[in-house]
């Protein structure tokens, strides 16, 4: 069953948070509670459109759905082009799903130039949902490249000390590899003369010989690795998200890095297969330094954040792992690692910004006893812990096996190191938890704190909840993906 054509359900999740946003611009609102409550209101309603689309999508149909077309040129193969399939899908939900909560836990943390930091979460929303639903390679540039930067003036602006460090740091790293990209997509239009992605999915295997698909693979590649982070690209993660906001680094680990891995699977792999399999083994490698050296740098941080952000390269490690595999098991591993990391790592995040509005400290020496406190924040965040571990029944082990097993049928040796990073992320998660929620009470203050209020108690329980649920029922969202994945495998076998 699909939607009605002559809704355009996609434009409306791209161009509802978009047009709240440029509305909000010119008031002047004595309560800044209105700016939360009308961003909040926006983001439900995107939330409630995508679980619509979630409940429509004929997940056993080969095709994009929900298509939207609208020519520009008659001479120019370049269109505004939308569309999805199960992988766009499910990154769409977890935009909408993840957005809202963003604005909900920064109601009493983001008291400063409160309608700015709403405006900017929303074309945030916006821009991520456009580049998960575009189907013309320049308009995903564009809708890619913008959200950098909103997301900039986040860390920029209500980031911590070092905010604007991080936040050029960010904004460079990022820019400096889509460059690349940039040429790589007018090279790729005037040989092809389109930007359709359908269309260059048919063209460009059988256009470019192996030499010429080497070159145009590295100019994706570098682009997308650097969004991921993938090793050595992911210094300005850890700076990123010490710095942001709680709501930022949410966003961040969330959404972003997914583009990364997305425009792996979405471009990299159907446009230049050939030069994917060349490139396979150097990917392996890099993807196994991250998972190995990034968990054994988490085990010696001392800041909360510093460590979930090096635990987001290790298990980003597995994504990209799992994606070159060219498995059935290691893609559908690595779109369910995604989608689990999402959830996880985000409300990792949030655990740190309940910490820090209380106690305001991030430092694990300053911690400790924190579950005698607040037992319900204790319970819930060894949910996102032993999710993070990968503890069978949560989201986190089906994503890790699969990639595991899958990479075992194309590179044994890189399996077998890759396995090393699980027991690593057990020894930094497990120490951690027990460091901070219970060991002997250092801080005094923890005396006086309270547990999590409404707001936060529902973001995180819904997190929880979700990290059971798919961790029991995988096969839930495995119907969703199940056709791209199997079509990208096709191309390699």
């Amino acid at each position: 069953m699909q939607l009605s054509l002559n809704f355009p359900i996609l434009s409306t999740l791209i161009f509802l948070p978009i047009l709240t946003a440029i509305l909000l611009l010119p008031l002047n609102l004595k309560n800044q509670r209105g700016y939360y409550f009308a961003g909040i209101a926006a983001g439900l309603v995107n939330l409630v459109l995508s679980c619509i689309l979630l409940y429509v999508f004929s997940y056993d149909v080969n095709v994009f759905q929900f298509v939207e077309k609208m020519e520009f040129s008659a001479d120019y193969d370049i269109k505004y082009f939308l569309g999805i399939d199960g992988l766009s899908l499910l990154m769409i939900v977890l935009t909408a799903f993840l957005s809202p909560i963003c604005l909900l836990i920064s109601v009493n943390s983001i008291q400063k130039r409160v309608k700015e930091f709403v405006v900017a979460f929303l074309l945030i929303e916006g821009l991520v949902i456009a580049s998960f639903c575009a189907l013309d390679l320049l308009f995903f540039y564009i809708f890619f490249e913008a959200m950098l930067i909103p997301m900039f003036l986040v860390i920029g602006i209500w980031g911590g000390e070092n905010r604007i460090y991080a936040a050029y740091k960010f904004f460079l790293y990022t820019l400096a590899g889509s460059v690349l990209l940039l040429i790589a997509i007018i090279m790729i239009f005037l040989y092809s003369g389109t930007t359709d992605v359908v269309q260059l999915v048919k063209l460009l295997p059988k256009l470019f010989p192996l030499e010429y698909q080497k070159w145009l693979f590295l100019a994706f590649f570098f682009s997308f690795a650097v969004k991921v982070p993938m090793f050595p690209f992911h210094t300005w993660l850890p700076d990123a998200h010490v710095q942001a906001p709680t709501a930022g680094s949410v966003i961040l680990a969330g959404i972003l890095i997914k583009l990364g891995a997305y425009g792996f699977l979405r471009f990299s792999l159907p446009f230049f297969p050939e030069a994917a399999r060349y490139f396979a083994d150097f990917i392996f490698i890099l993807s196994v330094i991250a998972i190995i050296y990034a968990s054994l740098i988490a085990l010696m941080q001392e800041d909360m954040k510093k460590m979930i952000a090096y635990s987001s390269v290790a298990h980003m490690g597995f994504v990209t792992m799992g994606i070159f595999s060219f498995t059935r098991q290691g893609i559908d591993g690595a779109i369910m690692q995604m989608i689990s990391h999402g959830i996880i790592s985000a409300a990792l995040f949030i655990c740190v910004g309940v910490i820090y509005d209380r106690l305001h400290t991030k430092q694990i020496k300053d911690l400790g006893g924190i579950a005698e406190k607040m037992p319900n924040f204790a319970m819930l965040a060894m949910i996102f812990t032993m999710g993070s571990v990968g503890l069978p029944g949560t989201s986190g082990f089906v994503g890790e096996f699969l990639t595991i097993i899958g990479t075992f049928q194309a590179n044994k040796i890189a399996a077998i190191f890759a396995a090393t990073g699980v027991i690593l992320g057990a020894c930094y998660m497990l120490w951690l938890y027990k460091r901070v929620w219970f060991s002997e009470i250092k801080n005094h203050h923890i005396d006086h704190i309270s547990d999590l209020n409404c707001i936060e108690l529902i973001s995180l329980g819904s997190m929880a909840f979700l990290v059971i649920l798919l961790g029991i029922l995988p096969n839930y969202i495995f119907k969703f993906f199940a056709i791209s994945s199997s079509n990208i495998v096709q191309i390699f076998h």
